[in-house]
C-alpha cells in the first residue's frame, strides 16, 4: 500500500479512513480549511465593508456580532453536527424525517443556481487577472476605442479628450475630475463597454463574449481538477486556496495604510454612528449578512461535515470557522477602505463618492484605485488572484455538495468507485448552463440570479430544517445524538438557540427581506416585469420542492388514513443514525445499515490481508490519535 495514501507522511503508519466506503478527510485541518474557504467568499470582500459603512460604521459591528453569537454559530454547529452524525450529504441526512427530504432537494437547487453564476464571477476575475499581465493596466486611461467622451481618469491622460476640444485650457488630474459635472471612470467603461459589452436590456442577449467564455472554461477545468478525487484532492488544494488570500490581504493592507488618505478611509469605515443602532434595517442587514456569508442552508456545510470522522469535535470547529469568517470580513474592510480613502484623497472628494459594493467594487472602484499605485499591475495581479482563490474555495464545496448528493442517493459500489465521472458530468452541465451568462446580457441575468435564486429561499429552508430537527424529530433525541457523537451534550446556550432564538431570528430575517423588498435595478436600468417573474420562479423553485416531496412521501407511506400516512412519513428511517455499525449504540444498536461495514469496496478487500498482517506487527498497545479527534486503537476490536 502506498505509504503516502490519505496524506500520511512517508515512514509513518498509514491513516486508514474510518469510513472506507465514502472516505474521510485526510485530517481535521483539511476540513477546517475547506470550511473556511467555503464560508469566506467574495461577499466578505465586496459586501460586508459596504454594509458596515452604510449602516453606521463601527456601530454596525454590535448587531453584527450579536447575530453571529445568537444565530450564525448555532446554525453552523447544527448543520455540521447534522451531516457528521450520519456521514451523508444534503439528501441522505433527511432519513431523520423522510417527509422533509424536499429540503435537501431545495438545497441542491440553491447550490446549482449559486454554482452557475458564482463561477461566472470567478471567470471574470480570471479575465482581469490575465489582463493585468502587462506594463500598463488597460483601464488606466481614456484613450481606448471603447471609451466615450464622458470618460475622465484619475491619472493624467496622454491625450486631450475630445470633450475638451473647445475648452481654452485643458486641466488634468484632480482639477479635471472635480470640474466635470458628469464623470465616467475608465475602469467603469472598460468593465461595461469592453469586458462585458453590455447590451441594452436583459432580453437582448447579443453574441457570446468569447474571452469570457474561454475564462469560464478555465474556471470549470480548475474546479474539476481540484475535485477529481473528491475530498482527497480538494483537501490538499485548500492548504493553498484557503490560506493564501490572507497573505494577499495582508500585503494589500500594509500597502494601503502607507498611502496618503488611508486613515480617512478607515475612519469612514469604522466611525460609529450610534443613532443607527435603533434602526431595524441595520439589524436586518446584520442578520442577513451573517446568515448568507456563513453559507447556511446551501447544503455545503452538511456535505463537508459528512466526511468527518464520527467523533470529530465539530462544536469546536463551528466556533473556529464562524469567528474566522467574520474576522475576515472586518479585516477585508480595512484593506478596501484604506485604498478607497487614498483614492478619495487624490480626487478631493468624500469617501462615499468612491465607495461601492458587489461587482462595482471588485471590477470598477478598486481596480481604478490600483491605477494610482506604483507598479499597479503587480497590485492588480495580487488582488484578482485573491478574488479567484476566494471564489474557488466556495465553488469547490458547491460542486462537491451536488456530487455527494447524487452519489449518496444512488449509493452503489459502481457510482462510488466512479465518482470522478459524476464530478465531470456536473462540471460540464454547470459550464453549459453558464454560457448564457457570458453573452452581452449576462450581467443582467447574473444579478437577477444573485438577488432572487439565493435570497429568501435560503431563509425558508433553514427555518424548516430547525423545525424538523427540533420539533418533528425531537430536540431531546437530537441532543442525545450529539452527545453520543461528541462525548458531551450541546451546551445549554446552543440548545436554547436551536429551539427558540435562531428560528426567531430566521423568521425576523424573512419578514425583513419581504418588507425591504425592492425590484432589482442595474445602475439606471430597470428590469422589466417578465424578468422579475423569472426571478421569483427561480426563488420558488427551491422552496416548492419541500411541499411537493412532502405530499409525495405522504401518498406513498403506509396507512389507511391521512393521519397514519402523515405519522409514518415523519418517522425516522430505519437506517437513520451513524453510518458505521461500530458507532451505532443505544437505541441504534439493533438497527442500521450493517452493509456499510460488511460490504467494502473491492479495492479495500484486496488490501485486507496486508492490513491484518500490519496490525499484528504493530500490536504494541499504543494509542494513536485520529486525524479528526477520534482515537485509533491497534487492537482486534478496532
Amino acid at each position: 500500500m502506498d505509504s503516502t495514501k490519505n496524506g500520511a507522511v512517508p515512514g509513518e503508519p498509514v491513516k486508514k479512513d474510518e469510513n472506507s466506503r465514502r472516505g474521510n478527510w485526510g485530517n481535521q485541518i483539511e476540513f477546517v480549511l475547506t470550511s473556511v474557504g467555503y464560508a469566506v467568499g467574495l461577499g466578505n470582500v465586496w459586501r460586508f465593508p459596504y454594509l458596515c459603512y452604510r449602516n453606521g460604521g463601527g456601530a454596525f459591528m454590535f448587531p453584527y456580532f450579536i447575530m453571529l453569537v445568537f444565530c450564525g454559530i448555532p446554525l453552523f454547529f447544527l448543520e455540521l453536527s447534522f451531516g457528521q452524525f450520519t456521514s451523508l450529504g444534503c439528501l441522505g441526512v433527511w432519513k431523520v424525517s423522510p417527509m422533509f427530504k424536499g429540503v435537501g432537494y431545495g438545497m441542491m437547487v440553491v447550490s446549482t443556481y449559486i454554482g452557475i453564476y458564482y463561477n461566472v464571477v470567478i471567470c471574470i476575475a480570471f479575465y482581469y487577472f490575465f489582463m493585468s499581465m502587462t506594463n500598463l493596466l488597460p483601464w488606466t486611461y481614456c484613450n481606448n476605442p471603447w471609451n466615450t467622451p464622458d470618460c475622465a481618469g484619475v491619472v493624467g491622460t496622454p491625450r486631450a479628450n475630445a470633450t475638451f476640444a473647445n475648452v481654452s485650457a485643458v486641466v488634468s488630474g484632480v482639477t479635471e475630475i472635480v470640474s466635470r459635472t458628469k464623470r465616467t471612470s475608465p475602469s467603469e467603461e472598460y468593465w461595461r463597454n469592453y469586458v462585458l459589452n453590455v447590451s441594452d436590456g436583459i432580453g437582448d442577449f447579443g453574441e457570446v463574449r468569447l474571452p469570457i467564455l474561454g475564462c469560464l472554461a478555465v474556471s470549470w477545468v480548475v474546479v474539476f481538477l481540484c475535485l477529481i478525487r473528491g475530498v482527497k484532492s480538494s483537501g490538499k488544494v485548500v492548504y493553498f486556496t484557503a490560506t493564501f488570500p490572507y497573505v494577499v490581504l495582508t500585503i494589500l493592507f500594509i500597502r494601503g495604510i502607507t498611502l496618503e488618505g488611508a486613515v480617512s478611509g478607515i475612519k469612514y469605515y469604522l466611525t460609529p454612528q450610534w443613532e443607527k443602532i435603533l434602526d431595524a434595517k441595520v439589524w436586518g442587514d446584520a442578520a442577513s449578512q451573517i446568515f448568507y456569508s456563513l453559507g447556511c442552508a446551501w447544503g455545503g456545510l452538511i456535505t463537508m461535515a459528512s466526511y468527518n470522522k464520527f467523533h470529530n469535535n465539530c462544536f469546536r470547529d463551528s466556533i473556529i470557522i464562524s469567528v474566522t469568517n467574520c474576522g475576515t470580513s472586518v479585516y477585508a474592510g480595512f484593506v478596501i477602505f484604506s485604498i478607497l480613502g487614498f483614492m478619495a484623497n487624490h480626487l478631493g472628494v468624500d469617501v462615499s463618492e468612491v465607495a461601492d459594493h458587489g461587482p462595482g467594487l471588485a471590477f470598477v472602484a478598486y481596480p481604478e484605485a490600483l491605477t494610482l499605485l506604483p507598479i499597479s499591475p503587480l497590485w492588480s495581479l495580487l488582488f484578482f488572484f485573491m478574488l479567484i482563490l476566494l471564489g474557488l474555495g466556495t465553488q469547490f464545496c458547491l460542486l462537491e455538495t451536488l456530487v455527494t448528493a447524487v452519489v449518496d442517493e444512488i449509493g452503489t459500489d459502481w457510482i462510488i468507485k466512479n465518482k470522478t465521472y459524476v464530478t465531470l458530468g456536473v462540471a460540464v452541465i454547470g459550464f453549459l448552463l453558464g454560457v448564457p451568462l457570458t453573452t452581452r446580457a449576462g450581467i443582467y441575468w447574473l444579478l437577477l440570479m444573485d438577488n432572487y435564486a439565493a435570497s429568501f429561499s435560503l431563509v425558508v429552508i433553514s427555518c424548516i430544517m430547525c423545525i424538523c430537527i427540533m420539533y418533528v424529530y425531537g430536540h431531546k433525541k437530537y441532543f442525545k445524538d450529539v452527545e453520543m457523537m461528541l462525548g458531551f451534550p450541546p451546551p445549554v446556550f446552543f440548545r436554547i438557540c436551536w429551539r427558540f432564538v435562531s428560528p426567531f431570528i430566521i423568521t425576523f430575517i424573512l419578514i425583513f427581506t419581504v418588507i425591504q423588498y425592492k425590484p432589482i435595478t442595474y445602475n439606471d436600468y430597470v428590469y422589466p416585469s417578465w424578468s422579475l417573474v423569472i426571478g421569483f420562479v427561480m426563488a420558488l423553485s427551491s422552496v416548492i420542492c419541500i411541499p411537493i416531496y412532502a405530499l409525495f412521501k405522504i401518498a406513498v407511506s403506509e396507512g389507511s388514513t391521512f393521519l397514519e400516512r402523515l405519522k409514518n412519513s415523519v418517522k425516522p428511517d430505519p437506517d437513520w443514525g451513524p453510518a458505521l455499525q461500530e458507532h451505532r449504540k443505544g437505541r441504534y444498536a439493533t438497527t442500521g445499515p450493517e452493509s456499510v461495514e460488511v460490504c467494502p469496496l473491492k479495492e479495500d478487500l484486496k488490501d485486507e490481508g496486508k492490513e491484518k498482517l500490519k496490525e499484528k506487527e504493530d500490536e504494541i498497545g499504543l494509542t494513536i490519535p485520529g486525524s479528526n479527534g477520534s482515537t485509533l486503537n491497534p487492537s482486534p476490536s478496532a
